[in-house]
């Protein structure tokens, strides 16, 4: 889904500004110029972004991308549900029981609501994860 760079939790005006200056408008644009770290290290180079922060708004596009699960991502959020790989490791009836205990029952999504974003997320999970930071070895 198309939304604007506003949409993402944690972002600030800086970085909105940034982010247009080098002609990303709306969250799929940057999900599609920070999956991948090479692409996060040359957009870091662009705008002082850094990369670490560029992977944290990717996960939130890849999120913004699942349909039908706009309205609870707040409270995924509550739930530590960040990126794709935490969505896809949810036990849909283990899942669907926190949003109705969180919810109540007149507002939560059905359990078939919870396992389609579950199945949603294999297919949506096109972010590279970090580098893992080598460490330099230490000499005596």
């Amino acid at each position: 889904m198309y939304r604007t760079l506003e949409y993402l939790h944690g972002i600030t005006d800086g970085d909105v500004r940034r982010l247009r200056s080098v002609g990303i408008r709306h969250t799929n644009q940057l999900l599609h110029r920070t999956s991948l770290g090479i692409d996060r290290e040359r957009l870091f180079k662009k705008t002082g972004i850094s990369t670490e922060r560029l992977l944290e708004f990717a996960h939130q596009c890849t999120i913004f991308e699942v349909s039908g699960m706009d309205r609870w991502i707040p409270l995924m959020r509550r739930f530590a549900i960040t990126t794709m790989k935490d969505l896809h490791s949810q036990d849909a009836r283990g899942l669907h029981a926190r949003l109705l205990d969180a919810i109540g029952l007149a507002g939560a999504p059905s359990l078939s609501d919870v396992e389609y974003w579950i199945s949603q997320a294999t297919a949506l999970d096109i972010v590279e994860p970090a580098e893992p930071v080598k460490q330099a070895p230490v000499v005596d």
